[in-house]
């Protein structure tokens, strides 16, 4: 359960972790962490993973005005429709 408890509260910090603004002493705990939890490990590689797709792939699509006005429609965003 100790365990499980320190994951939560180490995650907590993740986003500060990931962006590098965590203080070292916190850096270095999640770090000792992450090198005998393979869950945590998995979680911020995958954190990581996901933030470099979305950079890499990140731009502007031509979505013709129709397919957009129905997918606006589909979520219930019909306000955001331009």
């Amino acid at each position: 359960m100790e365990h499980s408890e320190n994951c939560h509260e180490l995650l907590g910090s993740l986003c500060d972790y990931i962006d590098g603004e965590l203080s070292q002493e916190l850096c270095a705990e999640l770090e000792r962490h992450m090198a005998e939890c393979d869950d945590c490990r998995i979680v911020v590689d995958t954190l990581r993973k996901t933030i470099y797709l979305y950079h890499k792939t990140n731009s502007d699509p031509d979505v013709p005005g129709e397919v957009r006005e129905r997918l606006f429609q589909t979520l219930k965003l019909d306000d955001y429709i331009k």
